[in-house]
């Protein structure tokens, strides 16, 4: 760790995505600044991983990224890689649910939590006729008087009927935040619908409203237009090597775990494991919400044990491919997700070779499966046969696949998922509060306000922001914190 500097220091703590976007923003911010990156793993990326193996593109998380939001392709824009970003492979069946132990297409239209599209989910074979009312009845039930937040499972029940929660929303849910909906805040997940529903009475209402107003927007619209998802040609880990190579050689320290941060008269001192320390003038903590909060106890006490707090869920993603012809079902979709209500073992299945180019060679197949969640945190203490086997006994019958995969691959995502339980936009706003004296110090990561690769960069960006903002005598951007989506 170096002793002296002839230019001014800031800190960014944590490589991962947001750690990493931190950092870029920074060097942008601040050209007179050196920024050091500090990565307590001997590589950057955090759960982001791509791993090559015999001609396969193994993600170990996330394979691509919702462009719904322009964060994630600014970001490549900027990086000089836009050319390399990848559209879904066109004719692609979408998504598909499984729905009494056969595979059937999630409404066209349907958007997570509420249809955008009546006529799809009416005809659907997801929901029986007594479903299918009930779901359709939201259109005319009256608002929640009081606008509060309660369980995603208690939102979408109350406005669309239990069945269409259990069979359709629970399992959409659950492969995104891998949660319990009986805990998950719909406030800090979905706050588009809670608002939805007080400005329009009817999510069904908001959501056909939206679908108008995006239409005349599209056809107002120039420029480049981009599918829903995109993908990097050599894997979510070209991001990482990219945003990585954008630090100083000697400013990037790998393998360096901080272990202590403390405030002085000219900003910060942080220490790493043999006692060597480093003084800067400010930092930006990008670490799991635990390691952050036990950085933090020795300045804000209630800000650490609030951090602390936040709870994580651990996932398995079992890799399987197999040579085309071993799979009967034909492959009609990207993936499809599994209600809990069926009883099968996998959360989802994601379908590589058949959603993006350049996944597998020639003739085989690349299946991602997740196990594991909140829900079943159990399956991760299988041992890696085993997990490929109760993976296998599920997807083997679904798609009609015979024989053995020509390749396997496990990763375990220990702690990896940050869970939006009732009450985390409230506990987010307390940290925030006890913060905002400190405009030298920011917090960033997908423990805060958004979860996914654009949600890690904005909050990455915006605590950049702030902390350019605080060095120049801006108090205020403290405030920047509640604001990440």
């Amino acid at each position: 760790m170096p002793e002296h500097a002839s230019r001014p220091r800031v800190a960014v703590i944590g490589g991962g995505i947001s750690g990493l976007a931190a950092a870029h923003r920074l060097q942008q911010r601040l050209p007179e600044h050196e920024v050091h990156l500090f990565e307590s793993a001997d590589r950057l990326g955090g759960v982001i991983k791509t791993t090559e193996k015999d001609g396969f593109l193994i993600e170990s998380a996330a394979d691509n990224f919702i462009t719904t939001t322009s964060a994630a392709i600014d970001l490549c824009r900027d990086l000089g890689i836009e050319s390399e970003l990848i559209r879904t492979n066109p004719g692609g069946g979408g998504a598909q649910v499984v729905s009494r132990g056969k595979l059937e297409p999630i409404p066209p239209g349907f958007m997570v939590m509420a249809p955008s599209r009546l006529w799809p989910l009416l005809v659907t074979k997801i929901l029986s006729p007594m479903g299918k009312l009930r779901a359709a009845c939201e259109a005319i039930l009256p608002p929640r008087k009081k606008v509060e937040d309660e369980s995603l499972e208690s939102f979408v029940s109350r406005r669309f009927g239990t069945e269409l929660f259990e069979r359709l929303v629970q399992p959409l849910v659950g492969g995104i935040y891998t949660a319990d909906p009986s805990r998950l805040s719909v406030g800090a997940t979905m706050p588009r619908f809670l608002e939805m529903e007080r400005q329009h009475g009817s999510l069904i209402r908001g959501m056909l409203a939206s679908r108008r107003q995006n239409r005349r927007r599209t056809e107002t619209r120039g420029g480049a237009r981009y599918s829903q998802f995109m993908a990097l040609r050599g894997g979510m880990s070209r991001l990482v090597e990219v945003l990585g190579r954008t630090v100083p050689a000697n400013h990037l320290h790998l393998g360096t775990p901080v272990d202590q941060l403390a405030k002085t008269d000219k900003g910060w001192q942080i220490r790493e494991g043999n006692r060597r320390s480093l003084d800067v003038r400010a930092v930006v903590l990008a670490t799991p919400s635990r390691t952050s909060s036990r950085l933090l106890e020795p300045v804000d006490r209630v800000a650490s044990s609030e951090l602390a707090d936040i709870e994580y869920a651990s996932c398995a993603v079992v890799s399987l491919a197999f040579r085309r012809r071993q799979i009967a079902r034909p492959l009609d979709a990207f993936g499809f997700v599994v209600p809990r209500v069926e009883g099968r073992s996998i959360l989802s299945c994601s379908l590589s070779s058949e959603k993006y180019e350049g996944r597998a060679p020639e003739g085989t197949v690349l299946l991602r499966v997740f196990m594991g969640g909140a829900l079943q945190p159990e399956l991760l203490r299988q041992p890696d046969p085993q997990l490929i086997e109760t993976a296998m006994a599920d997807v083997a019958k679904l798609l009609a696949i015979r024989g053995k995969p020509i390749l396997e691959h496990v990763t375990r995502q220990w702690d990896a998922m940050p869970q939006y339980h009732l009450g985390h936009r409230e506990r987010i706003a307390r940290v925030t509060e006890r913060l905002a004296g400190l405009p030298t110090l920011a917090l960033a990561g997908s423990a805060l306000n958004g979860v996914g690769v654009p949600g890690c960069i904005e909050s990455g960006q915006r605590a950049a922001d702030q902390i350019a903002a605080g060095l120049r005598g801006n108090t205020g951007a403290n405030q920047q914190l509640t604001g990440v989506a």
